[in-house]
């Protein structure tokens, strides 16, 4: 009898816990925004970037790509398996580009301030690997480069930085 007593009880204090009148949930709810950001897209960029495989290729200077991935969010350049030297396009729409600034700043890759073009942006690298992140309104695309545990080529950031200067040339 005391187990039933012991379950009605806590039973009974857990709906008074979730009770209320509808009143008391009107006066704690939050009003609702009436006034929201306009959304100020970008251009448009076009699949890769706008930049051909012969033309990563030609800045990248390593191996020739075993796989290449497209899809609608970017592009994939793999030299030899997933964890080789790749270089990626990524394209955000509404989405900010501070959040992946500062998630390349967590991993221990310090980010500096750059300009393609008038537009702001970063640059972050570490070793072999570079970051090159450019903002246009509330859009900003992403080209990473990476020779992995290979020796690069070229510094990873020109690479990143003049695969980001195309894409901004060629923007529609």
């Amino acid at each position: 009898m005391k187990r039933v007593t012991l379950v009605i009880t806590a039973v009974a204090a857990l709906i008074a816990g979730c009770g209320g009148s509808e009143t008391d949930a009107a006066d704690t709810a939050p009003e609702p925004s009436t006034s929201k950001a306009a959304y100020e897209p970008g251009p448009f960029f076009g699949e890769c970037g706008s930049i051909s495989d012969a033309e990563v290729q030609a800045a990248f200077g390593a191996g020739p790509f075993a796989q290449v991935t497209r899809n609608s969010v970017g592009c994939q350049w793999e030299t030899v398996a997933i964890s080789g030297p790749s270089v990626s396009f990524s394209w955000y729409r509404g989405s900010p580009i501070g959040r992946e600034r500062a998630g390349s700043e967590l991993i221990g890759r310090p980010a500096k301030d750059i300009a393609i073009d008038g537009n702001p942006g970063f640059e972050a690298e570490q070793g072999p690997l570079c970051e090159i992140g450019v903002q246009f309104g509330d859009d900003f695309f992403h080209w990473s480069v990476t020779y992995s545990e290979q020796i690069p080529a070229r510094p990873p950031c020109d690479v990143g930085n003049e695969l980001a200067k195309l894409t901004v040339e060629r923007k529609q």
